[in-house]
């Protein structure tokens, strides 16, 4: 049994999820030959999605990491509410957070778990080095390297974030 968490960008441009939806199936399939594989994800717009799609779809199994109380109702738009939801009901375990409020530290400590439940990080990351902000794609990958957990970054030839 594998599990695989995801950190990634949420921006990601029209013209770069086909790629990344491609190259996160391709991914899954080394890890899908014992029929084990679950997938962690914070089920965000962009990497998140597309790869809690692609877990579904090898079959495995989803565990969804809420990073706050008022997350769905404050950051999930109208337009990615049901595919957020959609998630949430596909979720063998839906772990929300005790933090009340979507910020920094909610994303923290949801990347934390993320981490902590994880054998492998998958990464849709374009190698961009953290913002200094915290709670980032680059600050995820940093800390699975730092403790010595594997990563996959998966980032096609054409992806692009948008802006």
């Amino acid at each position: 049994m594998t599990t695989l968490a995801v950190t990634g960008h949420i921006d990601l441009t029209e013209d770069s999820i086909p790629l990344i939806r491609g190259a996160l199936a391709d991914l899954l399939t080394r890890y899908t030959t014992d029929g084990r594989l679950i997938g962690v994800s914070c089920l965000a717009q962009g990497a998140d999605s597309l790869f809690a799609e692609a877990v579904l779809a090898a079959g495995g199994r989803l565990i969804a990491v809420i990073p706050s109380q008022d997350y769905r109702r404050h950051k999930v738009g109208p337009d990615q509410a049901p595919l957020f939801d959609h998630f949430v009901e596909s979720a063998e375990e839906v772990l929300v957070l005790p933090h009340e409020t979507a910020n920094r530290q909610a994303y923290e400590a949801a990347n934390t778990v993320l981490l902590r439940r994880a054998d492998r990080l998958v990464a849709v990351w374009n190698g961009q080095p953290p913002t200094g902000k915290g709670g980032g794609t680059a600050d995820t990958v940093l800390e699975a390297r730092a403790t010595g957990i594997p990563v996959d970054v998966v980032w096609p030839e054409g992806a692009a974030r948008r802006g």
